[in-house]
């Protein structure tokens, strides 16, 4: 019999070699493939041309129990329409439960304020995992009931996660996800679902499944039945027949009801972690998984990678700010996903050089502060140019050219990329486009002599991507200043 010593680095082998293998091919190893396409006629494409973009703030919100989900109306809008991806603010109250939901394509989620827990329920991954009660708990279980207690000290399921603020949290398509707050404070996270994807086979029209629960909007004060059966918005669950889906769950078609399919689930609550109770965590059967396979490959993803930490940060100016990325190079699961998050922070009046993304659609989520941006289309035409504050958001198209410059408090946001290894390129600093032209090039195209191409290449090129604010020089001035 092999030793622990021999079966553990051997399943390690196997799983690498698994990833690698799924990678290759899915995806040609190649970071500048893209698994979307043009989803529509010729109709439709000739309607995608970027002319105008919007920042857009929440339009409109749906109430419920325990919190709210707040909607930017992307629909509406031309450029998100095309980019093909759609947004979400979920709001979580204390001791609150966002209910189990599933969408028809890949998502991210990122987490703005709180902590809690979330799980998934990935199909084809085992319930190794144990949530074990308290001491106090156990003691009470067993009071009078000693031949039952052992059913009561555990419930078995798929792997539990913390979240905290700053998580990106990757919920492939299909796949239901619940968030849990059992901090002291509200849980708000920024969602954005690619529906463009080819994950996506429906239509070009972002769906979430509820499993329990539904939304109930704000104009609702008090529950009625009628309007609850009246309401086009309702789970999974109230569509079946009542006595088809008790044979299914196996229990009493009296206890079967659209009514109680809507509301039962609430109930749930009182048996998940507080801050004060959290839970215990143990997995069974950690030996190597025989045949492996997709479902073995996903279950051992990590869902969730932290882009607040300073210390994980990417780009770094001590006078201008820093980038963190979360991308497949260090967050494995959005190889799958196909999308990927990169947060910037700028410092008062710093710069993120002119770019373009060469593989992927943006969207931009402002966090705190304020900046100016300015995009550009490739007629060189000046699709956007205003402010930009927290909580509004913007969508870049893919090659489309952008600068920012944040205000005097300074400037943070959130971008969701298209592509789980999102490829910008810069026009000036370090590893810029002018840096990698000759000087004879850059003289001839601009019409320059050739110590005036030499400084413009290398006026910055101490700096890459961020730039510090220059005391003494007013190149900027006028552009930020100028609204």
């Amino acid at each position: 019999m092999a030793s622990m010593s021999t079966i553990v680095p051997l399943c390690l082998s196997i799983l690498l070699l698994f990833q690698v293998s799924i990678a290759q091919f899915s995806f040609s190893g190649n970071p500048l493939y893209s698994s979307r396409e043009f989803r529509g006629d010729l109709a439709s494409q000739h309607q995608c041309r970027f002319e105008h973009l919007a920042a857009l703030e929440v339009t409109h919100r749906e109430r419920s129990e325990a919190g709210f989900i707040e909607y930017y109306n992307t629909e509406t809008r031309n450029e998100f329409r095309c980019a093909g991806v759609s947004v979400r603010r979920l709001v979580i109250e204390n001791m609150g439960l966002a209910l189990p939901v599933y969408a028809n394509a890949h998502k991210l989620l990122y987490i703005i304020q709180g902590h809690g827990v979330f799980g998934m329920a990935l199909p084809g991954c085992p319930e190794t995992f144990q949530s074990v009660w308290s001491a106090f708990e156990q003691q009470m279980a067993m009071v009078g009931d000693a031949q039952s207690s052992t059913q009561k000290l555990s419930d078995e399921h798929q792997q539990l996660h913390k979240f905290r603020q700053g998580d990106v949290i990757a919920v492939p398509a299909g796949v239901a996800l619940w968030l849990y707050n059992n901090g002291d404070s509200t849980v708000v996270a920024f969602s954005v679902i690619d529906f463009g994807n080819n994950a996506n086979q429906l239509d070009p029209i972002p769906r979430e499944f509820f499993l329990a629960g539904k939304p109930r909007s704000r104009q609702q004060e008090q529950y009625s039945y009628q309007a609850e059966q009246q309401s086009n918005n309702q789970n999974i669950f109230a569509g079946f027949n009542p006595d088809l889906l008790a044979e299914a769950l196996g229990v009493k078609s009296s206890k079967v009801s659209k009514h109680c399919i809507l509301l039962c689930e609430e109930q749930s609550q009182a048996y998940l972690p507080s801050q004060q109770q959290q839970p215990t965590w143990s997995q069974r059967d950690r030996g190597c998984v025989q045949n492996y396979g997709l479902n073995d490959i996903m279950c051992a993803f990590k869902l969730s990678k932290n882009i607040n930490n300073a210390q994980s940060t990417d780009i770094f100016n001590p006078r201008g700010g820093r980038i963190t990325r979360a991308n497949s190079q260090n967050f494995p699961v959005l190889t799958i996903i196909q999308m990927s998050a990169t947060r910037t922070v700028l410092q008062s009046n710093a710069l993120l050089t002119p770019h373009w993304t060469v593989n992927a659609h943006t969207v931009m989520y402002v966090t705190t502060g304020q900046g100016r941006i300015q995009v550009v289309d490739h007629r060189g035409r000046t699709v956007f140019d205003g402010e930009l504050r927290q909580q509004q958001i913007l969508l870049i198209p893919q090659n489309f050219a952008v600068a920012v410059k944040a205000r005097q408090e300074g400037f943070s946001w959130v971008s969701f990329k298209t592509s789980h290894n999102a490829i910008d390129s810069q026009i000036a600093g370090k590893e810029s486009i002018l840096r990698a032209l000759p000087v004879d090039v850059v003289a001839k195209a601009y019409l320059l002599s050739r110590e005036e191409s030499r400084s413009l290449k290398f006026n910055r090129g101490d700096e890459m991507v961020v730039f510090a604010p220059r005391p003494h020089q007013q190149l900027y001035a006028e552009w930020q200043n100028s609204k």
